[in-house]
């Protein structure tokens, strides 16, 4: 039964975020909840199972190994998760350029749509649990000093166009949906070097070529378990592949 009630709640909690039934700090405890009942469930099955073998009961071998197996399968995936999210620094926005973060211009107005809870500007300073204050820049530069801007040897509307083209590989089908990504206008010297802007991410001219500054960042929560480091450092990666 126990394990009946995780593979149940493992399916309604995460529509139930993504469609708005519920808020982010109630699917956490649902996951938490889901996690508890698998592991409660395996283990009564494996204990049940041996329990049976030893008194020589009858019981219905095959469907008992299935449910062991699949509550071992998810309860590991929730583990492997919960062990990825406390390995993650505490941050939950990752940009290219910390000096000058580009500036969300029409996500702004998505997310406040959607009831964001972390604020659309570039927080350098949050507060942890207990009073502690991070520093979001340096700890982006201690635990990911790879994300870097981008140099192309392209020029601007080139440079947007194969940004364009990688952001729909990585599954963006429109600008405005892909995931917390925006862009900014970066201005110039002179008006015949204007930044060039897309949903998602600046392009500003360099000095031989393109420089493409990338910025993600979540909706809600103090941590993003590194999701959005990965679809940086995939979006950067895809782009110099090209």
């Amino acid at each position: 039964m126990a394990d009946r009630r995780g593979l149940l709640l493992c399916l309604i909690c995460g529509p139930s975020h993504r469609f708005g039934l519920a808020n982010f700090r109630s699917r956490c405890c649902c996951w938490r909840a889901v996690c508890c009942c698998l592991l409660a469930g395996t283990l009564l099955a494996i204990v049940g199972m041996l329990v049976a073998s030893a008194q020589r009961l009858r019981f219905a071998r095959g469907p008992a190994m299935v449910a062991i197996v699949v509550g071992l399968l998810a309860s590991g995936y929730l583990l492997s998760w919960i062990a990825r999210a406390r390995a993650a620094p505490p941050i939950h926005e990752i940009s290219t350029d910390l000096a000058d973060p580009p500036a969300f211009v029409v996500v702004a107005a998505l997310r406040r749509d959607a009831h964001a809870v972390n604020p659309s500007e570039y927080v350098s300073r949050v507060s942890a649990p207990g009073g502690r204050i991070i520093e979001v820049p340096e700890l982006q530069r201690q635990r990911y000093p790879d994300i870097q801007p981008l140099h192309l040897g392209l020029a601007p509307a080139a440079a947007l166009q194969a940004a364009q083209r990688a952001a729909q590989r990585l599954g963006c089908r429109s600008m405005p949906t892909c995931p917390a990504m925006d862009a900014s206008r970066r201005p110039t010297a002179a008006p015949s070097s204007a930044s060039r802007t897309t949903w998602w991410c600046g392009c500003a001219p360099a000095d031989a070529g393109s420089r493409l500054d990338v910025r993600s960042k979540s909706r809600v929560g103090l941590s993003d378990v590194g999701a959005n480091a990965r679809r940086v450092r995939a979006f950067l990666k895809l782009m110099e592949s090209n």
